[in-house]
C-alpha cells in the first residue's frame, strides 16, 4: 500500500545514442533557462509556458509510467512527449491573446479547450510518473472539490460549477500551473540545482566527505559522525533526502555496518542528517525559494533565518550520535582517513563558488543572480586544476544533468499550482483555517499543534516544497489569524514539511535508506525520528521566540543562540539517558524543563535556563572526573 503511494516511474536507460541525444537536448533546455533569466526580461506567464512544456516533453522520454517501464519508449510516451511540445508551441504563439483575453468572461476557442485540457492532463500525469500516487491522489481531490463543491452544503460549500472557470483559472492565468511554485523552478531553483551538479561534477561530493572524515572519523562513533556532517555539507547542494541518503548512504551505511553498527541504527543516522538538508540553506530543498517568493520575504532574510536552526538541528542529532556511541562504545572508522593537505590539496577551489554565493547574498543581489554567480564560479573554479577541470561533454552532461534532476520538483511544483489556484478560488483555504480554529478553540499552542499534525499528513510521501505549499495555503491562513508573524509561521510549516520525510508510515527518506541497510524503512523510522527529535521540538522555539531565527535585537538574539545552543545539547542528553554516566528519569525530566526555559523569549526565564544546564553540565563534568580517578592505573 505504502509503495504504492510512492512508487514513481522509472528512469529510463536508453541505448547510448538515444541518451546521448536526450543529454543534449536536456542541455539546451537548460541553457535556454539559463539565458531567460540572466539575459533577457521574460513575461512570468510565457517563461511559465515554455518551462513547464518543454518539461514536460523531456520527461516523458525519460522517465516511464511505472517502476517497471521498458527502457524503449513506448509509443504513448512519444505521444504524450509531442503533445507537451504541440501545447508548448500553442501557448507560446498565442501568448499575446491568452494575455489580453479577459479571464472568465472570453469564451475558449475549440483549440484553447483542446489544449488547455491536455495540458491540465499531461501535469496529472507527470505528477503521477515523479512523484507518485500519494500527490497525485490529493491534486484529484481538491480538482473534483473546485469542480463539484457547489454540491456541499455551507460552509465547504462554493458557487463555482463550470468547467471552463475551473479551466481558465488553472491554465490561462498565472495562478494555477504557471503560478508561483513553477515560477520559482523555472528561475532560481533550476539555477542552484545547476549549481550543485556542477559542483558535484567537478568533485565537491567527495570533498565534502573527506572534510567530515577529517573531523570526526578517528572519534568513537566517527562513521555515524562522518554521515551527519557529510549529509549536511551535501544538502547544501542537493537539499532532496531521499537523493542525500542515497549520495552519501550507499558510502556510510555499508561502512558502520561493517564495523558492528546495527543496521537499524546505521539506517537512522543517515535518514536524520539526510533530512536536515532540506533545512540547511543555501537550496533547502528549493522550499525556502517558493517561501521567500509566496510570502514576498527577500530571499536573504529566509536564509539568515533558516541558519541557526539547521545548525542547531545537526547538532542534535551530532551530539545524540556522539552519546550513543559513547554508551554502546562504538568503534571509529577502520579506514585510511585523509589528512588536511590531503583534503585541500584539489578540495580548496570548491570553496570559491561558496564564498561566491555568500558575496551576493550579503552583497544584496537577488537569488537568481546569486545562482548565477555560483553555476559560473563553480565551473570557472573547477578549471583552475587539472584533477578538477571539467571537459567540453561533462559541462554538455552538467547541464542535461540540471534539467534531469528538476523533473519531479517541476511536476510536483506544477500539480501545487493546480492547488493553489484552485484554493483561491474556491476560499477554501480560508474555509480550513477557520475549522483549524474552531477545532483548537483559538488556544494558540492547540492550533500549533494542529498545524504541525496537519503539515506532517500533507506531507507524507511528497516532496518538501508541495508539502510546504499545501500547508501554506491551507494551514498559513490560521497562524496568521493568530497573529504570528509571516516568516516565523512559515519556517514552522516549512519545518514540518521537512520532517514528514522521516516520520512513518511512509517516511520516503527511511525508504531510501532501507534499501542500502537491508532493514525494515519501519524501524529506520522510528530510530530516525529520535534522532531528529530536536526537529520536530525546534519549530515551537522558534515561533515562540524569535531570537532564534536572529529576528531580535543584538541582545536577544544572543541570548537566544546560547540558549539555543544549551537547550540542544540539554534535550539530546535527556533523550539518550546518558552523559558519560546514566542519568535517572527525574533528571532527563529536569533536563527537557530548564531546555525550555532556555528558549523563553523572557530574558530573565532563558538566563534562568541556561544557568541551570551550565550547573547541571557542572556536575557531571565532576561526576565523570571522579569515576576515572576511581578506575584502576
Amino acid at each position: 500500500m505504502i509503495g504504492s503511494l510512492v512508487a514513481t516511474g522509472r528512469r529510463r536507460k536508453l541505448a547510448a545514442g538515444s541518451q546521448r541525444a536526450l543529454i543534449i537536448v536536456a542541455a539546451i533546455f537548460a541553457g535556454w533557462v539559463i539565458y531567460a533569466n540572466l539575459f533577457t526580461i521574460s513575461d512570468p506567464l510565457i517563461l511559465g509556458i515554455l518551462f513547464v512544456c518543454g518539461i514536460y516533453t523531456i520527461m516523458f522520454v525519460a522517465i516511464g509510467a511505472t517502476p517497471a517501464a521498458p527502457d524503449k519508449v513506448p509509443f504513448y510516451d512519444s505521444g504524450m512527449s509531442i503533445l507537451s511540445l504541440a501545447c508548448g508551441v500553442f501557448f507560446f504563439t498565442n501568448a499575446g491573446a491568452i494575455s489580453d483575453r479577459i479571464s472568465l468572461l472570453e469564451p475558449f476557442t475549440p483549440a484553447q479547450l483542446f489544449f488547455g485540457s491536455a495540458l491540465m492532463l499531461l501535469t496529472l500525469e507527470a505528477t503521477r510518473r515523479t512523484t507518485g500516487m500519494g500527490l497525485t491522489a490529493v491534486v484529484m481531490l481538491f480538482l473534483l472539490y473546485n469542480q463539484f463543491g457547489s454540491l456541499l452544503p455551507p460552509p465547504f460549500g462554493h458557487g463555482i460549477s463550470d468547467y471552463t472557470y475551473l479551466l481558465d483559472i488553472l491554465v490561462f492565468t498565472t495562478d494555477g500551473v504557471f503560478g508561483v511554485p513553477i515560477q520559482v523552478v523555472a528561475s532560481y531553483v533550476f539555477l542552484f540545482v545547476m549549481f550543485g551538479t556542477f559542483l558535484s561534477k567537478a568533485g565537491g561530493g567527495e570533498f565534502f566527505f573527506n572534510l567530515a572524515s577529517l573531523v570526526t572519523g578517528k572519534s568513537r562513533g566517527g562513521p555515524a559522525k562522518i554521515a551527519v556532517i557529510s549529509s549536511g555539507l551535501y544538502g547544501t547542494m542537493s537539499g532532496s533526502p531521499t537523493s542525500d541518503v542515497v549520495a552519501t548512504g550507499s558510502i556510510t551505511i555499508p561502512v558502520m555496518k561493517r564495523l558492528g553498527y546495527k543496521a537499524r541504527f546505521a539506517g537512522a543516522v543517515e535518514v536524520a542528517a539526510s533530512t536536515g538538508g532540506s533545512a540547511m540553506p543555501p537550496i533547502m530543498g528549493s522550499a525556502a525559494f517558493i517561501l521567500a517568493e509566496y510570502t514576498s520575504v527577500p530571499y536573504q532574510e529566509v536564509v539568515l533565518a533558516a541558519l541557526l536552526p539547521a545548525l542547531l538541528y545537526y547538532l542534535g542529532v551530532f551530539l545524540q550520535v556522539h552519546l550513543r556511541a559513547v554508551k554502546d562504545d562504538l568503534r571509529p572508522s577502520d579506514g585510511e582517513i585523509p589528512t588536511v593537505v590531503e583534503t585541500f590539496r584539489t578540495g580548496w577551489v570548491f570553496m570559491i563558488p561558496i564564498i561566491g554565493i555568500v558575496w551576493a547574498l550579503l552583497a544584496g543581489y537577488s537569488p537568481t543572480f546569486t545562482a548565477g554567480v555560483g553555476v559560473l564560479a563553480a565551473v570557472g573554479a573547477a578549471t583552475l586544476l587539472k584533477a578538477t577541470r571539467l571537459s567540453a561533454w561533462q559541462v554538455i552532461e552538467g547541464l542535461g544533468e540540471t534539467t534531469l534532476r528538476i523533473l519531479p520538483v517541476a511536476g510536483a511544483c506544477a500539480a501545487a499550482g493546480l492547488v493553489i489556484g484552485g484554493l483561491s478560488m474556491t476560499g477554501l483555504g480560508m474555509k480550513a483555517a477557520n475549522v483549524i480554529l474552531t477545532i483548537s478553540g483559538g488556544q494558540a499552542a492547540v492550533t500549533l499543534v494542529i498545524a504541525a499534525v496537519v503539515t506532517i499528513i500533507l506531507g507524507l510521501g511528497m516532496p518538501t516544497p508541495s508539502a510546504y505549499i499545501l500547508a501554506a495555503v491551507l494551514v498559513g491562513p490560521a497562524l496568521a489569524k493568530l497573529g504570528y508573524p509571516i516568516l516565523q509561521s512559515h519556517m514552522f510549516l516549512l519545518y514540518y514539511a521537512i520532517m514528514s520525510a522521516l516520520t512513518p508510515p511512509i517516511a520516503v527518506a527511511a525508504l531510501a535508506a532501507a534499501a542500502i541497510a537491508d532493514e525494515d524503512p519501519f524501524k529506520i523510522a522510528f530510530s530516525a525520528v529520535r534522532l531528529a527529535a530536536i526537529g520536530f521540538l525546534m519549530p515551537f522555539a522558534f515561533i515562540w521566540n524569535p531570537g532564534l531565527l536572529l529576528l531580535g535585537d543584538t541582545l536577544t538574539n544572543s541570548v537566544a543562540i546560547l540558549g539555543g545552543v544549551l537547550a540542544t545539547a540539554a534535550i539530546a542528553i535527556s533523550i539518550e539517558g546518558y552523559v558519560g554516566v546514566a542519568l535517572r528519569q527525574v533528571e532527563r525530566l529536569f533536563l527537557v524543563l530548564a531546555a525550555i526555559a532556555a528558549v523563553q523569549p523572557v530574558l530573565s526565564a532563558s538566563l534562568v535556563g541556561i544557568v541551570v544546564i551550565l550547573l547541571l553540565s557542572a556536575r557531571y563534568v565532576i561526576l565523570l572526573r571522579r569515576q576515572d580517578g576511581m578506575k584502576p592505573a
